[in-house]
């Protein structure tokens, strides 16, 4: 993956809230290609392995619950420079500090409620696209 595909997830927030075909045709406006996605409910237990890399931090427990408590969207996306492009697409983690036109900026509540998830780097894009899709991340 590393390089042209990074791993987005459209969050249980903004998925329930019918917000995932205007996420994604944004992100297809920008060039985005979708190479895989699915639809899923993670457990607790999927959610607490998923965001391992916070445990310890004041807000794994929160993001944990909030993770499972309803439908969220992984997807793999492809892109020239794909992590770096969908982390300038979607904005700052906190709506309120997020450039107008950014995914966030748009459909996110808050800070906590964000919309959604993406790589921070090329190594996690790989680790986190192998993690909801195995092997079809990479072809």
């Amino acid at each position: 993956m590393a390089g042209n595909r990074t791993l987005a997830i459209i969050k249980p927030d903004a998925f329930g809230a019918g917000k995932a075909g205007k996420i994604i045709a944004h992100l297809e406006a920008q060039g985005f290609r979708v190479v895989c996605a699915r639809v899923i409910h993670m457990a607790k237990a999927e959610a607490g392995e998923f965001y391992a890399v916070h445990r310890g931090r004041p807000f794994y427990g929160e993001l944990v619950e909030f993770m499972s408590s309803g439908p969220c969207m992984p997807m793999v996306l492809e892109k020239a420079d794909a992590v770096a492009a969908y982390r300038a697409a979607i904005g700052a983690t906190d709506p309120a500090e997020a450039a107008d036109g950014t995914v966030r900026k748009l459909y996110a509540e808050s800070k906590g409620r964000n919309a959604v998830h993406g790589s921070d780097s090329d190594e996690n894009a790989r680790i986190e696209g192998m993690f909801f899709f195995g092997s079809a991340a990479l072809v």
